[in-house]
């Protein structure tokens, strides 16, 4: 036991130093970059899903208000020299086209109705269907 408790410590210490010098630094800067990369991965997710929302919304929208338009066009009242019918109230942004046409080789109590959806002045959705004479 030539060797006391504090000589061996200082050794010990001066071992431990030695041996890892610098690793604090090179651990910390890989921590940094680890971290960095989750959180721009986090970032890049929450404007994603945030997109994803609102172009679910804008499609939502927009059938909404074409289902509306053309449940309104066939409770008005039918007319078979008709290009158009008057529109229902749209959210600001939107606006709604509808263009009411006959069908060739068919009777004249039949209408295609095309409603089209558009919003900022780009068409976004369009949605055919038919109006009856009844």
């Amino acid at each position: 036991m030539g060797m006391s408790i504090n000589k061996w410590l200082s050794r010990a210490k001066a071992c431990l130093v030695g041996d890892e010098r610098g690793f604090g630094l090179v651990e910390t800067l890989a921590a940094v970059a680890i971290l960095g990369v989750a959180v721009v991965a986090f970032v890049i997710g929450l404007s994603t899903g945030s997109v994803t929302v609102r172009e679910g919304n804008q499609e939502l929208v927009a059938q909404s208000l074409a289902q509306t338009q053309l449940e309104y066009v066939k409770d008005y009242p039918y007319d078979p020299a008709a290009t158009t019918y008057p529109t229902v109230d749209t959210p600001e942004g939107y606006s709604i086209g509808v263009e009411a046409g006959s069908i060739s080789d068919t009777d004249t109590d039949i209408q295609r109705i095309t409603v089209t959806i558009s919003r900022d002045g780009e068409a976004i959705l369009t949605v055919k269907d038919y109006k009856v004479n009844r």
